[in-house]
């Protein structure tokens, strides 16, 4: 959280947050995300308790007699919030689509997805008001025996589930950045036990990721074949290429120099 202020603070053009499941399944992490103004795509646990469509946790109860009325909200043995795991197998066959996201290494990424609008219940017994509607989004890929991937979301409620399930697999990007800098740029290679001496290694590894980036971009199809560079400073006199005859060629002047 303290990122995400810092980052606002400091003019970043505010995205969708995505989180894995590791941070997601956190209510109060967000709570607190959207407490920025910021949107969410949040990865949970298929135990993650939510309402059905269109239901809610019950209102506080009325009392008779001496006392505050109640302002908490309730539940009883009826009335009770579900696993997502639950609300995904009880749907039938034709409620799932098919989306593909983008190009694979070999064919098109492509699963079935499903999404309802519900109300996350976690912490009913806190609140005086239920928690406002999100995207409750589920992917169960062909023949597998039950839903693999679950997510809540606080998307706009007329978005695509196309665009959607999108914005939930740009995850993989993020993945892949950390597989680049620990495999191409030594992020992984830090074998300190200072909390500053690990941050200065893995600025320097992001500063170098980003040039790496910026050279990409300027190859083609990326970049324009002729993207221009700025003028070229003169090789020195004397310059020999290295790995050429010339460079291994030793004059005999500064030979017998050495020599002597």
């Amino acid at each position: 959280m303290q990122q995400l202020r810092e980052a606002l603070a400091d003019g970043v053009p505010p995205g969708v947050a995505l989180i894995d499941p590791a941070y997601g399944n956190d209510s109060k992490l967000r709570a607190g995300i959207s407490g920025l103004g910021l949107t969410y795509v949040a990865g949970i646990m298929s135990t993650t308790m939510v309402w059905r469509p269109s239901e809610a946790p019950l209102p506080a109860a009325s009392r008779s007699g001496r006392g505050r009325p109640g302002t908490r909200l309730r539940r009883d043995e009826t009335h009770q919030p579900v696993a997502a795991k639950t609300l995904a197998l009880e749907l039938p066959t034709d409620a799932w689509q098919t989306i593909t996201w983008r190009d694979g290494s070999n064919t098109p990424l492509t699963s079935r997805f499903a999404r309802w609008r519900v109300r996350p219940a976690h912490d009913d017994a806190r609140r005086s008001e239920p928690a406002a509607e999100e995207w409750l989004l589920i992917e169960w890929p062909e023949g597998e025996a039950e839903p693999d991937h679950y997510w809540l979301s606080t998307l706009p409620a007329d978005i695509s589930l196309a665009c959607m399930v999108d914005q939930a697999k740009l995850r993989w990007r993020i993945e892949r950045v950390y597989l680049e800098l620990k495999q191409e740029l030594g992020l992984g290679h830090y074998e300190g036990r200072g909390w500053r001496g690990f941050h200065h290694h893995a600025t320097l590894c992001v500063v170098a990721y980003g040039f790496q980036i910026s050279e990409k971009e300027t190859i083609p199809p990326s970049g324009h074949p002729h993207t221009w560079r700025g003028a070229q400073p003169a090789f020195p006199v004397g310059h020999r290429p290295r790995s050429s005859a010339a460079a291994f060629a030793t004059p005999h002047a500064e030979l017998n120099r050495h020599d002597a």
